[in-house]
């Protein structure tokens, strides 16, 4: 198996890990913001704990214009217990420096089955029990093939590299041509997660989310707690009650 050897930094810019506050999201056009990006999936394993910083970079193509490249920086965690932070920042445009506005915390303990989403703007963290949900059967794509990438070094820890391909038909695609869309994943079994991924569709862009300043230390236990000053609102869906069946004629 190939072993190669990948440096998560050369894939972004370097401006993006230590932001100067020199602009703030009001100067930028509402217009110029792109959708915001799912980052890197925090499972909730006890054990292996660690603090992180996920790279996001979003390239779209526009067929008539040059690429636009957007931006971010999320902070991730989990502790000994298996408790996640996980942060979504808004999407910025490549010229802007700064910190990039915090949108929501997730927070989940899997002792509980509690999940918390903080809202920093309106200051209000919504609570919702998750039952345990049973694992799903995964089958074959008959449109997907597989390639192994072998392994690599990220942030000191061995990833194991898969490219999934998937191809849409001619007359699926939108373009009058079949079209492939590439995802690419270098998994950590240390740490049960991925610490780079890749999604590219010739039609879109390209989406690319890294792990990097990776501490394997405990982090503080205020990464999992609800910030001082917010509402508390429960939201889980009270149970559904069973129908009293009819009495008898």
């Amino acid at each position: 198996m190939a072993r190669k050897k990948l440096s998560i930094a050369a894939l972004f810019a370097a401006g993006l890990l230590t932001l100067p506050a020199q602009q703030t999201a009001q100067s930028i056009p509402l217009q110029e913001h792109s959708a915001n990006i799912n980052g890197i999936t925090v499972p909730d394993i006890p054990n292996a704990p660690f603090s992180a910083t996920v790279v996001i970079e979003s390239q779209r193509y526009w067929p008539d214009g040059p690429t636009q490249t957007r931006r971010t920086i999320n902070l991730i965690a989990r502790d000994s217990q298996g408790r996640t932070h996980n942060e979504t920042r808004r999407m910025m445009p490549q010229y802007f420096h700064g910190s990039p506005p915090l949108l929501s915390v997730r927070l989940f303990d899997p002792l509980t089955r509690i999940r918390t989403l903080c809202d920093p703007t309106l200051r209000i963290a919504r609570r919702q029990f998750l039952p345990e949900e049973p694992k799903a059967n995964s089958f074959p794509n008959p449109f997907m093939r597989i390639e192994d990438l072998g392994v690599t070094t990220l942030n000191g820890l061995q990833a194991k590299g898969t490219r999934r391909i998937y191809t849409i038909g001619a007359a699926a695609s939108g373009t009058g041509s079949p079209v492939e869309i590439e995802d690419e994943d270098w998994y950590s079994e240390e740490l049960h997660m991925n610490l780079l991924i890749r999604h590219s569709d010739p039609r879109i862009g390209v989406q690319t989310i890294g792990v990097s300043s990776l501490k394997r230390d405990e982090p503080s236990a205020s990464m999992f707690q609800v910030p001082a000053g917010y509402q508390i609102l429960d939201i889980t869906p009270a149970p559904v009650s069973a129908p009293v069946p009819a009495p008898a004629p």
